[in-house]
């Protein structure tokens, strides 16, 4: 199943695709959704208003999610682009609900920065409560996969070793449309395609299958220092080919566009527009 949040008229609602329509499912949201006791089977039977895929207006898969968790240094060329050591545990740091935005809502180029910059990553949705998770309770725990632009101010992460404050721009980090549920892409551990063009440039191009540390692995490591709710996000780290690591650095500017896509899961398509 491909499962959105819908903005409507009347407020958001969590939505199936089915053929050109978006199919009603009785919850305002994803989040609410997961929430739910049999949400598969809820999600499979709806049978609700529909709504048409052209010109819908997508917001952040989960608007409210309790914790989104990133990993950085999870691609072997990126590691290596960024002059870093292979890690021997996940990096993490965290996102929070207000940084998140629709899948093709415009990103608006924060005044403070002139290192805005791109991150394609395979996201993972968490759908059902879990802590200190086996290999087959961390499978079970996943909803799905969706798409993230893990936008980051380069100019402030790095004014300290600790990235968060360029991590955490309010309203900069593109995620959908769709949670995609693991049995339409291969299982828990799918192998896809990552790429962001620019301007229609290709600037990133990967393939989840080379992560370090596979999605399985990340819930099992998360969960073991914390509790991961239905609806939280594992944004699973980026790819070589960001800006910061070009010689001469290149970032995103206003009149651009750039799109973060993935193999089966869909793409994000933002214009970057100034403050």
């Amino acid at each position: 199943m491909k499962l959105a949040t819908l903005r409507t008229a009347d407020g958001t609602r969590a939505v199936r695709l089915d053929g050109e329509v978006l199919v009603d499912l009785g919850h305002a949201d994803l989040g609410e959704l997961f929430a739910t006791d049999g949400w598969q089977a809820t999600a499979a039977a709806a049978s609700g208003t529909t709504y048409p895929v052209e010109g819908a207006d997508f917001a952040p898969v989960v608007p409210h999610p309790s914790k989104v968790v990133c990993v950085g240094h999870n691609y072997t060329n990126h590691i290596k682009e960024m002059g870093r050591n292979l890690p021997s545990h996940p990096t993490l740091f965290p996102k929070f609900a207000e940084t998140l935005i629709g899948a093709n809502d415009a990103i608006v180029k924060p005044d403070e920065t002139e290192a805005l910059d791109w991150e394609v990553e395979l996201a993972v949705v968490i759908g059902r409560r879990v802590r200190r998770a086996d290999e087959e309770q961390a499978a079970d725990a996943i909803a799905g996969f969706t798409v993230m632009n893990d936008i980051s101010l380069r100019d402030w992460q790095f004014r300290t070793i600790e990235w968060t404050q360029g991590k955490i721009w309010e309203a900069t980090t593109p995620v959908g449309p769709y949670v995609v549920t693991p049995d339409e892409v291969g299982g828990v551990r799918p192998a896809l395609e990552v790429r962001t063009t620019v301007d229609g440039q290709v600037m990133q191009r990967d393939d989840t299958g080379t992560l370090l540390f596979d999605p399985v692995l990340l819930i099992r490591y998360i969960s073991t220092a914390i509790t991961l709710n239905p609806g939280d996000i594992i944004a699973t780290g980026t790819p070589a080919g960001v800006g910061n690591a070009r010689d001469p650095k290149v970032f995103l500017m206003p009149g651009q566009t750039v799109v973060t896509e993935i193999t089966g899961l869909g793409a994000c398509t933002n214009e970057v527009v100034a403050a």
